[in-house]
């Protein structure tokens, strides 16, 4: 039974991070196509299409593996939660692996080289602080939400906020190691150039530091759910 149920949430995580991927490169992709040179609306399409993506998928997937789909949620949640160690060294490969298969996908359902590497240079120092940000925000909505046994709320308040993110950052809110690397295997609209992802990952790392430590001073004790 232990094998089944790894297997089952493993899978969880691999198909949710793949489907996320192909939702915020796909709508990238065709956002450029349809808005060709009209930047403000190519992002608005860009995110109002994650959020609505995001939405489902966290409904389809928290029952099975928690809909974790991003490394920062599942080493927040070891920190912070009954999330076990070895979990979490199964999650991100997977939430990894996921992410890549993604990009592939969405390039090739768009016609564009489906092994490409982004060229879209992305390192900078308000790029940097807006992942601290976005991490530390979107971990803090999630976390918050779930020490105050509002867990049902949680589809709807992380999909909000980040479509809200991917316009209060300069960076557009990546907020996920793992799609991070995946988005940099995409020379699209939502791409990220290979020498960005080291900052970005360090700067989201450091959100989630900074959401760990916030949570706990915030939300000590967990509650009943009064969704």
């Amino acid at each position: 039974m232990k094998v089944v149920t790894s297997f089952r949430v493993n899978a969880a995580e691999l198909l949710g991070s793949f489907l996320l991927t192909l939702v915020v490169i796909g709508s990238g992709i065709a956002a450029q196509q349809l808005s060709p040179g009209q930047l403000g609306l190519e992002l608005l399409e860009n995110a109002a299409v994650t959020c609505a993506g995001l939405y489902v998928l966290i409904q389809l997937f928290a029952p099975v593996s928690g809909a974790h789909f991003n490394p920062a949620v599942s080493v927040a949640n070891v920190f912070l939660g009954d999330f076990p160690l070895t979990r979490l060294l199964s999650y991100i490969p997977m939430q990894v692996l996921g992410c890549v298969l993604g990009a592939w996908t969405a390039n090739a359902m768009f016609s564009l080289p489906t092994f490409e590497v982004s060229t879209h240079h992305r390192a900078t120092v308000a790029h940097g602080v807006s992942e601290v940000v976005a991490t530390a925000g979107l971990l803090l909505v999630i976390f918050g939400l779930v020490r105050l046994g509002r867990t049902k709320k949680i589809a709807g308040a992380v999909a909000s906020y980040i479509g809200a993110a991917y316009f209060f950052t300069s960076s557009t809110s990546f907020a996920n190691p793992a799609i991070t690397i995946g988005r940099a295997f995409s020379n699209s609209f939502a791409g990220i150039a290979p020498s960005s992802v080291p900052l970005f990952i360090g700067a989201q790392l450091v959100g989630t530091v900074i959401a760990i430590v916030v949570v706990k001073v915030l939300y000590p004790k967990e509650s009943g759910d009064r969704s």
